[in-house]
């Protein structure tokens, strides 16, 4: 396998600072550290600079925050200035290298794949396979939290080379105490995440000689005619997970395709697509509160018209003719472009 080198003074070059900048602040330029940033510009991209040029950049303290939808989690969110726009500076020039390294059935975090396009390969691969077939649906339990640093780090040293580089990453990985945890909410750790589970990927589809499988994170799914092979892949899977990776399984079914598979936000039958109960019911919820805030003037009608948009966008990769009746989507729709 090829080992990158030379790569340092890239990531420190001022070019890729400021499109690193750019990167980290859209969608962002109301919020107060891009406004205070932008205030002093030039010195602030020039400070970030010598500060990776000089080998000076540590990670700063995580301010941690627990949020409890869709589940609970902890949140580790650092400065803008410097710590987020450093990693995008990093990912800047590593994501193609590592973009390199994926499988196709890998659909996290990757441009051109994520959610919807997992989802269609789903139901591809259900035709396939047919009615008759079954599904191995397994994920792993708290993956970020139970991500091992000198796992991660030595998967990393086998694909880069650039010394500078390798510890400007260890920086960042070991900046949360203790041997585990990648921190939620670091741009690198979706990166990070997914080099990891890149070795379970090449593992099942190169020594295992798996066919149908399709991972989102560290939720994946593998499907086969043959009961008794997916049965066995079990054991081999938990051996190299916890073996090779240091995690363990939360959840692992297998079960029949024609019972529907609960996957990435939808319930995939062999000819249709449902959203899945417990994202519809959030929905719900989340338009009643959003359509009341828009009529008190508690948001503006570009924030209304973004949410209601990006739920007909989840709606219109399911069979949801009933659902978007139920929900008053059209009505919502006129409301929002009134």
């Amino acid at each position: 396998m090829k080992r990158h080198g030379d790569l340092y003074m890239k990531i420190c070059s001022r070019e890729n600072i400021v499109l690193a900048y750019q990167r980290a602040c859209k969608g962002k330029g109301r919020k107060k550290s891009v406004i205070k940033f932008d205030k002093d510009y030039e010195k602030n991209i020039d400070g970030i600079q010598n500060l990776l040029t000089n080998k000076l950049f540590q990670t700063a303290h995580y301010v941690i925050k627990t949020i409890f939808e869709p589940k609970k989690r902890e949140i580790y969110i650092l400065p803008f200035n410097p710590d987020r726009i450093v990693q995008h500076a990093i990912m800047n020039v590593l994501e193609p290298i590592w973009e390199g390294l994926f499988i196709n059935d890998s659909y996290s975090c990757r441009k051109g794949f994520g959610l919807h396009a997992g989802s269609r390969k789903t139901m591809e691969y259900i035709r396939k396979v047919g009615r008759d077939g079954y599904c191995l649906k397994m994920d792993i339990s708290k993956f970020y939290p139970s991500m091992d640093h000198e796992v991660l780090f030595n998967i990393i040293e086998r694909k880069i080379k650039c010394r500078d580089t390798l510890e400007l990453l260890r920086n960042i990985i070991f900046s949360v105490d203790g041997d585990r945890n990648v921190p939620i909410g670091n741009y690198t750790s979706q990166w990070f995440g997914n080099l990891y589970m890149n070795e379970l990927d090449q593992f099942l589809k190169h020594k295992q000689h798996v066919k149908y499988y399709v991972r989102y994170c560290d939720d994946f799914i593998i499907l086969d005619t043959d009961k008794k092979k997916l049965q066995n892949l079990v054991v081999a899977i938990r051996d190299y997970l916890e073996t090779e990776l240091q995690l363990k399984l939360s959840k692992c079914d297998l079960f029949p395709i024609k019972n529907g598979i609960d996957f990435l936000g939808y319930r995939h039958f062999n000819n249709y697509v449902l959203l899945r109960k417990s994202t519809s019911k959030r929905i719900k919820k989340h338009l009643v509160n959003v359509t009341e805030d828009y009529q008190r003037g508690k948001i503006t009608k570009d924030v209304f018209r973004s949410v209601i948009a990006s739920v007909s966008g989840w709606l219109k990769w399911a069979n949801s003719y009933h659902l978007r009746r139920t929900m008053n989507i059209g009505l919502l729709e006129e409301m929002a472009h009134a």
